[in-house]
This record gives structure tokens, C-alpha cells and sequence, in this order.
């Protein structure tokens, strides 16, 4: 979460060495689409009109990384004062056919932490793609990641150690701006046709911004990358786990009355119109065990930390899925790169869906079931 986005420490304005460069000898920067993007991913053509690639989940999920890339380049061109005839961001988008229509900016340092991007239909049109494929969306809110760079390196860790030690972004100022395009792009678009995407500390935020949304009823498809799994409070309860495996007989009936009582919550909500329906949002998770902000979310339900029963089983949910949780089989070993953005563009990953539930997923979900939310209205 407070690593850069891609495999490297720091982004270098001056580094040669791309992939081809161009007739002149001139090396590409090693941000460039060309250079770092994805390498046999196909741009919409009149053959989508027949069969979508859209709807194919992994070239969804390429696409989308390849967004949230932008978003993180939005930034830096604003740093190095470029625009959107020579920044890099835009080669990220348009060979997908979308444009940015919007930038989120962070009103107290000025920075960008995230975009909206909808669907180029004059781009599609002169490409002979006459109507959006299916299961593109219309718009898709991108949301970053932290970057280890001035000037919005403050910010960022700023709100790195509101999660860190409150499990929650909800006080930040980013937080209800993010929410607050959603809300927009929902009320243009339709909750159908909307998207949101996030990375890292971008993915802390479109969870729980899709949260928010879900309990107002507003069910719009989401995708998280490398979400942080990692606070004090969830290392409080790892440490109360390890303990309590020395006084488990003398918790037996606590367990049992917190199980029934977990029980009783579920039958509650469930004659609760609003809240089940809210059981209909499913996001989407993509981990890789080797990045340990992100690792816990594979930590099935109803197994501790050191492979004791658990507490509280996992509420059930007749059979529902909480979310997909989608985890690397083969990728990156090294945390800098296992926690980076560019594996899940690349060709040769190889993902796995977890069947279990995630404890994590579980809890962090369960709020859907019983209360709503405010509406975000603190700044900070």
C-alpha cells in the first residue's frame, strides 16, 4: 500500500532503454504503453460487434489495471507539467476506445488520486465500431494507488495510516470525492453500466466506496487490486487469536452464543428487503500471497492464525458467494513486484478462485447486512 505501482522504487523522468524505440534511436520511457503495457491485448474492432472481448474476465481485468495505470500517470504528467498531447497517461486509455472525462483532485495539495473515463464513441466510430461492445461499461472510476513521490507522497501516507489504524477511509477527503463521482457517473449512466477500479490504497477506497453504494441499493461492478488487508486492529485480532488457543476450553460458550447470535443477525437482515438486496454486490479481489498488505484476504473463514477454529464462523449466505477472490498462482515472488499493479495486465497470469470464504471479506462485508451508512460529509 505504500509502495510504488509498478515493479520499481521510484519513477525515473529520464530513463532510457525502452522496449524498440522509434526510428530516430530515441529509447522509450519505461512508463510508456508500449513499453511497459500489455503485449497481444486486442483494441475494440467490428468483430466485438459479434462477439465482445469484453466479456471475457480476464481481458476485463487487463483493461481495467491498465485504467487504474492511468490514473497513476495522470499524476505524474501533472508533476512534470505535461498535457494530454504529451503525457503518458492517455496511451492507456485510448487504445480501448475510452476518454477521460474527468480528473478527481485532491483540493489540498492539488494532486490527482483517481478519473473517469467513459466510452470514445467518435474513437470507436473511426475504427469502423459503430456501438459499444457488450459488457463494456460506459464509464469506469480508476482510482490509485500510493506514490512514493512528492508532492502528494504526504497525502498518500496520510491516508495509508488512517487505514492502518482505523480499518476505514471514510474521513478523508478522498473518500467522499471518490464517492461523489459515482454517485454521478450512477445517475448518468445506470449502475450497469458503471465500473469502479482501484489499486492498493485506490482499491482501500473503491471498496468501501462500493460498499457505501451497495447499501443505498446501488450495485455497480468493482474491482480491487492488491487491497490492503493489513491494520492494527487486524493485528490485534491475530494476536487474540494466538492467545486464545491457551484458553479456548474456557470460550466455548462465548463462541457458541457469538455464533447464534451471528445467526440471528443474518435471519434479521434477511427480512430486511434493502439489505438483502444489497447481498447481489459481489466485488471482485485480486491478491498475490507474496504481498503481505494484500495476503490476509485469502485467509479462509473459520481458521486462525495459527490454524485454530475461529471464534465466529462465516455467516451463511445459501450458497451467495461474499466476493470473488481471485489469487495468483503463478506471479511475482518479491513483494515490490507482488504487490505492483503491472502483474495482472501481463500475458502468462495464471489465477485461481478461492472457493472458501475470506474471513476478512466476511467481516468487512457484513456491515451490508445490518446498518447503512452516512453519507461522507467530514474533511480532512
Amino acid at each position: 500500500m505504500v509502495v510504488q505501482f509498478m515493479a520499481k522504487s521510484s519513477v525515473e523522468e529520464d530513463s532510457r532503454g525502452g522496449r524498440d524505440g522509434d526510428a530516430a534511436g530515441v529509447a522509450r520511457h519505461p512508463y510508456d504503453f508500449l513499453e511497459s503495457g500489455p503485449r497481444n491485448l486486442p483494441s475494440p474492432n467490428w468483430r466485438d460487434l459479434i462477439r465482445s472481448s469484453w466479456r471475457d474476465p480476464n481481458y476485463k481485468r487487463m483493461v481495467i489495471a491498465c485504467f487504474i495505470q492511468a490514473a497513476y500517470l495522470l499524476e505524474l504528467d501533472r508533476q512534470d507539467k505535461k498535457t494530454e498531447e504529451n503525457g503518458l497517461a492517455p496511451n492507456w486509455w485510448k487504445p480501448f476506445k475510452y476518454k477521460l472525462t474527468r480528473t478527481l483532485i485532491d483540493e489540498r495539495d492539488g494532486s490527482i488520486y483517481g478519473a473517469i473515463l467513459e466510452w470514445d464513441r467518435s474513437a470507436a466510430m473511426a475504427d469502423l465500431v459503430p456501438v459499444r461492445p457488450r459488457g463494456a461499461p460506459k464509464a469506469v472510476l480508476a482510482l490509485r494507488g500510493t506514490l512514493l513521490k512528492s508532492p502528494t507522497i504526504r497525502r498518500d501516507l496520510q491516508d495509508d495510516l488512517r487505514f492502518l489504524a482505523r480499518e476505514s477511509l471514510k474521513g478523508s477527503v478522498r473518500f467522499a470525492g471518490a464517492l461523489e463521482a459515482l454517485q454521478s457517473a450512477v445517475a448518468r449512466f445506470g449502475s450497469t453500466n458503471v465500473c469502479i477500479g482501484g489499486h492498493s490504497l485506490g482499491a482501500g477506497f473503491a471498496l468501501q466506496i462500493g460498499k457505501a453504494s451497495a447499501m443505498q441499493g446501488v450495485f455497480v461492478d468493482c474491482h480491487l487490486f492488491n487491497p490492503p488487508s493489513v491494520s492494527l486492529v487486524m493485528s490485534l485480532r491475530i494476536i487474540g487469536e494466538k492467545a486464545s488457543s491457551v484458553v479456548r476450553r474456557m470460550k466455548v460458550v462465548a463462541r457458541s452464543g457469538e455464533v447464534a447470535a451471528a445467526a440471528e443477525e443474518a435471519k434479521a437482515s434477511e427480512k430486511d428487503g434493502s439489505s438483502a438486496e444489497a447481498k447481489r454486490w459481489v466485488p471482485n479481489l485480486y491478491v498475490n500471497n507474496s504481498d503481505y498488505i494484500c495476503c490476509y484476504y485469502n485467509h479462509t473463514a473459520g481458521v486462525g492464525a495459527n490454524g485454530s477454529p475461529d471464534a465466529v464462523k462465516p455467516i451463511p449466505r445459501n450458497g451467495d458467494a461474499a466476493a470473488k477472490l481471485f489469487v495468483a498462482s503463478k506471479g511475482p515472488q518479491r513483494f515490490l513486484e507482488a504487490h505492483g499493479l503491472q502483474q495482472w495486465w501481463s500475458d502468462d497470469m495464471e489465477l485461481q478462485l478461492a472457493l472458501s470464504h475470506s474471513k476478512l471479506i466476511d467481516r468487512q462485508l457484513r456491515s451490508l447486512y445490518a446498518v447503512s451508512q452516512p453519507h461522507p460529509s467530514s474533511k480532512s
